[in-house]
């Protein structure tokens, strides 16, 4: 079924949905390698390609750039685990890519000696050709990455590899100015002098950047390993609920609290409990040291993870440019009605009824309204006494971009209401700490709506009626068409009481 072929007029402000357009399904199955300075990864993107579905994620660390500054070669070890991981994933990418795969590799195979004879090696025993690039193409790909997942994102882009860190700002959906540098911590570990020695090289390194970069007091998006590894013990020491690390925020003043409690710990026992590797354990330190420095020469007014980076800036960058201009969370929420939904299209009929009940809400709020609206019935397959919280769990913890925290927890709450009335007694009761009541009372309204909403009709773009909300005079109306007015059932009716009840509204219902 295809539901494109509607008038685009009729798809306000989102536009017709773009998963079926022949250039997004081209991008389907989309098989990138990043061969690194510490890891080999394979993703292999799929579904909405607005919004990167990994179809299959693999990564390898090999530690290539491990002695790099002393040898100038790559780790022998590195380089023989690296070209075993290569030959897998060719071998995984022949059974399910469309497309052959599209290597590129960064600062340790560009630095390294053999970085060329290592190359060479991989085309001759596997048939897949690495593009070496270099440092300003590398900050160029992890900005768009960032683009991919925030199309309005703007601030400067930090990108942490094993042996070097790029910056590049982005505004406007257009990437700007980049560097690059040889600060990442494999690198760091090579600097002479001990702690001294690498604080001084740190210092005058990041004096550099800053008079390439200029003052960058916006977000500071991080890219990377090692940075993802930071925000785990962050949220470790904090005791965050949710543990979702895109779009995970953190402040210099808990960067700096991150970094002294990482000192007061053993490490084992750290990595253990924050499920970081021991390989990228052992460079954490490091790259503490290396994001204070950052953060005290630029000063960012606000510091988010990204967990999209150079390989997603490369999906990114095969795609035509009125599929970059979409919102990636509503075309994945689209993508997945039409997967998996019972009707398939009615999210926008339901989007219709319940949006007179948040005539005040921002555009912010309203695209969670619609996403909740697509997202409604996706669950459907799951038991029903389990349903309210796999839609919880599915809109919280789900590769969705363009999302706060805060956004995932509205969005699961929402649908958890959609089908079930209490949220009192559920394993994610912690996580409603991240909403103010407010905020708590309208996800149940939204839910409630759907409750009610989704038994009005079996079919895609059905009239299933108005509502008309009068919040200071506490009146709920329903205005039902009466060819559908057989639906208003028993149950029906209790839901629309039970969702006037939480708008605390005296009910009219007029059929017509």
């Amino acid at each position: 079924m295809d539901i494109t072929q509607d008038s685009p007029q009729e798809w306000g402000p989102f536009g017709r949905p773009l998963f079926n357009d022949p250039a997004a399904r081209k991008l389907s199955r989309v098989g990138v390698v990043d061969v690194g300075s510490n890891s080999v990864r394979l993703v292999v993107f799929d579904g909405a390609a607005r919004s990167p579905a990994y179809f299959y994620n693999e990564k390898i660390m090999c530690a290539l750039g491990a002695g790099l500054s002393e040898t100038g070669k790559l780790n022998p070890e590195g380089r023989r685990r690296a070209r075993a991981a290569i030959a897998r994933f060719q071998s995984i990418a022949a059974q399910i890519c469309h497309e052959p795969l599209t290597a590129v590799a960064t600062a340790a195979v560009r630095e390294a000696e053999d970085g060329p004879d290592f190359c060479a090696e991989v085309l001759r025993e596997t048939g897949l050709k690495i593009h070496v690039i270099d440092g300003q193409e590398e900050a160029r790909l992890s900005a768009q990455g960032v683009l991919l997942g925030w199309p309005g994102a703007y601030g400067l882009i930090c990108d942490i590899g094993g042996s070097s860190m790029e910056l590049a700002e982005i505004n406007d959906g257009q990437v700007g100015r980049r560097v690059t540098s040889a600060l990442g911590p494999l690198k760091l570990q090579d600097v002479p002098g001990g702690k001294k020695g690498r604080a001084a090289y740190i210092a005058e390194t990041l004096d550099h950047l800053h008079e390439v970069m200029g003052e960058q007091t916006n977000r500071l998006f991080l890219v990377g390993g090692s940075w993802r590894a930071i925000a785990r013990i962050d949220m470790e020491r904090r005791g965050y609920p949710l543990h979702v690390l895109h779009e995970y925020r953190m402040t210099a003043k808990a960067i700096r609290a991150t970094a002294d409690y990482i000192k007061t710990q053993e490490p084992e026992e750290l990595r253990q409990r924050c499920g970081v590797s021991a390989q990228r354990m052992a460079l954490v330190p490091l790259a503490v040291d290396v994001l204070r420095g950052v953060v005290r020469r630029f000063k960012p007014h606000d510091i988010a993870i990204s967990s999209y980076g150079i390989r997603e800036g490369m999906l990114y960058e095969q795609m035509p440019q009125k599929l970059r201009d979409r919102d990636p969370l509503i075309e994945a929420c689209r993508f997945a009605e039409a997967k998996d939904a019972r009707v398939p299209g009615f999210g926008k009929s339901l989007y219709q009824l319940v949006l007179p009940l948040f005539k005040s809400a921002s555009a912010d709020r309203k695209r969670i309204i619609k996403a909740a609206c697509l997202l409604h019935d996706v669950s459907w397959r799951a038991h029903p006494d389990y349903r309210a919280e796999t839609c919880f769990d599915n809109a919280t913890r789900a590769n969705l971009g363009g999302l706060r925290h805060s956004e995932r927890v509205w969005l699961g709450l929402a649908l958890m209401h959609r089908y079930k009335n209490k949220r009192e007694g559920t394993r994610f009761e912690d996580l409603f700490a991240l909403l103010s009541d407010k905020d708590v009372h309208q996800a149940e309204v939204l839910g409630k709506a759907l409750r009610f909403g989704a038994m009005l009709s079996m079919r895609k773009d059905a009239a299933i009626g108005e509502f008309r909300y009068f919040p200071k005079k506490h009146q709920l109306e329903l205005r039902l068409p009466r060819a559908i007015s057989t639906l208003y059932g028993e149950v029906a009716e209790a839901r629309l009481q039970s969702l006037a009840n939480t708008l605390g509204a005296e009910l009219t219902v007029k059929i017509r």
